[in-house]
């Protein structure tokens, strides 16, 4: 089992660390991970013109192979499935791990996440993704830093599920390739509830609800961003974000993109057919 580990905050997370530990049992580890904080990324490679960052090998305790570049989580997988970190004799990656990212991917965060993103960006070249997010104190949203959200960040727990899973997965993995996205509450792994398959919230836990501009003192033209939050939103317990908040595991598993059928799509497609005609 060769299994490519990375992430959408950089080589130098903790959660990186903590998770590739916890992926040494079950098989090959190999971390190429951005150089720097790239969340938020989606799946994006970066711009196209300027796509020949930087590589370089770097030293992570415990892990023999370890790289960064200088570009977001998904351009890391491109580059890995396409042999450039491999050695000779190396298999192809049979898995794509991607984590631990501080705060939950749920809802909406979906369609943003670097880490979710990176999973995806495997899952899209034919090997199996699982995504690992874990939930960060809600109340420390208001008012503080981030680095003040991940004091108490329980990263073993994160890292004791997401091998749980991995474990399940490898031992019968699915004939097409899939992606798991897992989210884990930020509690000891004793007191996590139990787990639960869910689907993504149409709603986040917790709502952006505006942007204030400041001026920013000495700077001419130049203004400092604080975003305002809202309350937690009351959520279904069958959804991503409602499991995470209520001590579950939540396990969901990402689909690709699918057309659906709207309601007046008739009417846009007749409109088509008069500008374009039938094709």
């Amino acid at each position: 089992m060769r299994i490519l580990l990375t992430n959408d905050d950089g080589i130098d997370s903790v959660g990186l660390h903590v998770l590739a530990r916890a992926m040494r049992e079950h098989g090959d580890v190999v971390v190429v991970a951005p150089d720097s904080e790239y969340s938020g990324a989606s799946a994006a490679f970066g711009a196209i013109h300027i796509m020949r960052p930087d590589v370089h090998q770097v030293q992570l305790a415990g892990i023999e192979h370890a790289w960064t570049v200088a570009g977001p989580p998904a351009l890391c997988v491109l580059f890995a499935r396409l042999g450039a970190f491999d050695r000779p004799g190396d298999p192809p990656f049979d898995l794509v791990v991607a984590g631990i990212n501080p705060g939950a991917n749920v809802g909406r965060s979906v369609y943003h996440s670097g880490t979710i993103g990176a999973a995806m960006t495997g899952r899209n070249g034919g090997i199996h993704g699982v995504a690992v997010s874990q939930h960060v104190d809600s109340g420390s949203m208001e008012g503080q830093g981030w680095d003040d959200m991940l004091v108490n960040q329980r990263w073993e727990s994160a890292a004791e599920v997401a091998s749980v899973a991995v474990r399940a997965l490898v031992a019968n993995p699915p004939e097409q390739a899939v992606l798991m996205n897992l989210n884990v509450p930020n509690l000891p792994i004793e007191q996590i509830k139990g787990w639960r398959r869910t689907t993504p919230a149409v709603l986040p836990i917790r709502a952006l609800t505006g942007i204030e501009l400041t001026p920013k003192l000495g700077h001419e033209g130049a203004f400092n961003v604080t975003m305002q939050w809202g309350e937690d939103n009351e959520l279904p317990v069958d959804s991503d974000a409602g499991a995470v908040v209520d001590g579950y595991v939540s396990v969901t598993w990402l689909g690709r993109m699918s057309p659906i059928d709207p309601m007046g799509g008739e009417v846009a497609e007749a409109a088509l057919t008069d500008a374009l005609g039938d094709g």
